[in-house]
């Protein structure tokens, strides 16, 4: 047995932001991706796979809900004989590896299911949204359903709010010298903790308002600026947004990043920010000349993932 294809996603901007309604932009990143398959000799990562899907095959048969049912049955059976989730995306790291493997057990084992081929109005969307949400708040405590989302339609989305999300049209990549870059912590994130910091902060009037106002703002301003094509006004918006999350969401950067963080700001050679929750993981970076901002970054692991 060997199900479809499902990818990585990156959340090109809204991290935090759509916790608390604002704008984000999520797309797919075909360089990771995972599918189901069956094994007879499970042995290391198959057999910790197929071990996993047995505590979520158990969560997903104790769901109570009307939005979605499974079958639960050809699930069980095809755990007893030996499926397992074989992934390449990196776990920890902020690019959708449960939300991948939610997906997929989705495509496979939801009775009635939302096809990608069907009419996906808003309604649906949000439904789909809904029924990711709670199958994947088993990985993360708390989950808004997109990384599933995004990996399941393997298209660009918009989210405008919690109850408006739409599919969206990205620029085509361009031949030229800008770029949006991975850039690799080499630490493992954990969702749930940082997520918590983020809570925490939000109880403090300030912090509040900074995400409401500018935060919340520069992020739109972000999205508008990358959909329309506007690269100069995007890094200008970018820049803003990186000294943002380096003067209010320290403790979700990497202590040993600080300073690379700092030193693109203060050269205008490339703008990080943060990718997912942040921890570890990896960190987005965005730069108009890439081969330059490699030579810069020469001692840190970049990979590609836009080019404008």
């Amino acid at each position: 047995m060997k199900g479809p294809l499902f990818y990585a996603k990156i959340l090109l901007f809204g991290e935090y932001g759509i916790i608390k309604d604002s704008k984000g932009l999520a797309i797919p990143y075909n360089a990771y991706r995972g599918a189901l398959k069956s094994s007879r000799d499970l042995q290391g990562t198959s057999k910790t796979s197929n071990q996993n899907l047995r505590l979520f095959y158990k969560y997903l048969a104790s769901l109570e809900t009307q939005l979605v049912s499974f079958n639960l049955n050809d699930l069980q059976t095809d755990l007893t004989n030996g499926m397992y989730f074989d992934s390449s995306i990196p776990q920890g790291y902020g690019v959708g590896s449960s939300g991948a493997l939610v997906a997929s057990i989705y495509d496979k084992y939801a009775a009635d299911k939302i096809t990608v081929l069907e009419n996906l109005t808003r309604e649906k969307l949000l439904k789909l949204k809904q029924i990711f949400s709670l199958m994947e708040s088993f990985f993360h405590g708390k989950s808004s359903g997109l990384d599933p989302l995004n990996s399941y339609l393997s298209l660009p989305i918009l989210i405008n709010s919690k109850e408006n999300i739409e599919p969206a049209g990205i620029p085509s990549q361009k031949e030229g010298k800008g770029a949006v870059f991975l850039l690799d912590s080499e630490q493992i994130g954990e969702t749930e903790p940082m997520v918590s910091i983020f809570m925490n902060k939000m109880k403090n009037e300030g912090f509040r308002k900074m995400i409401s106002e500018d935060f919340s703002t520069i992020t739109d301003a972000c999205i508008e600026d990358f959909l329309q094509g506007n690269i100069k006004s995007l890094f200008g918006n970018v820049k803003s947004l990186s000294k943002i999350v380096l003067k209010n969401f320290k403790p979700m950067i990497p202590d040993a990043f600080h300073k690379v963080w700092e030193q693109g700001l203060q050269s205008n050679a490339y703008y990080l920010k943060l990718c997912g929750s942040g921890g570890g993981g990896y960190i987005l970076g965005f730069t108009e000349d890439y081969k330059k901002t490699q030579k810069i970054l020469k001692d840190h692991k970049l990979e590609l993932v836009y080019r404008f």
